[in-house]
């Protein structure tokens, strides 16, 4: 049950390949599908059956910036839902590809937690760069669970 690195690996490839399904599904059969695809990410990438998930993503501010259930975490991804009017939906902005690079990971049994970056590139070749920090849980069916989501713009002095 003790975490490995070749299981945060697999989780952020994971994420990685999420926001790519979600991008596709929006572009092919509209945000209904992206939804969907978005929400079942959220239902096996992420712990909120354990609790709340402490996430605050990338583009939030103000009284929303950290998003303690599925339906804020689900808005940010896809949007398209009126208690957070400023999300954009950040999974459905054509995401071709997902990198990331390791900064520090720290293991403690069931418990890590990953530092980085993390690079979406586009369809038209536009790449954003966040730093991340995810935190992870394995459950006891040994499933590993996102249970903090906080990313940020690099600072720019």
């Amino acid at each position: 049950m003790t975490i490995n690195e070749n299981d945060l690996t697999n989780a952020r490839t994971a994420w990685g390949e999420s926001m790519i399904a979600i991008s596709q599904a929006y572009e092919k059969k509209g945000i209904d599908q992206a939804t969907l695809v978005a929400n079942e990410m959220l239902d096996n990438l992420y712990g909120f059956e354990l609790g709340s998930v402490l996430f605050k993503p990338t583009l939030s501010g103000g009284n929303q910036t950290f998003r303690l259930d599925k339906e804020g975490a689900l808005s940010y991804f896809v949007g398209n839902n009126p208690k957070y009017p400023t999300d954009s939906g950040f999974g459905i902005k054509d995401w071709l590809e997902v990198k990331s690079e390791t900064s520090s990971v720290f293991i403690d049994q069931n418990v890590a937690m990953w530092m980085g970056w993390v690079t979406l590139i586009n369809k038209e070749g536009t790449s954003v760069k966040v730093d991340k920090s995810w935190g992870y849980k394995k459950t006891e069916n040994d499933i590993l669970k996102i249970v903090l989501h906080h990313s940020s713009l690099p600072y720019k002095a």
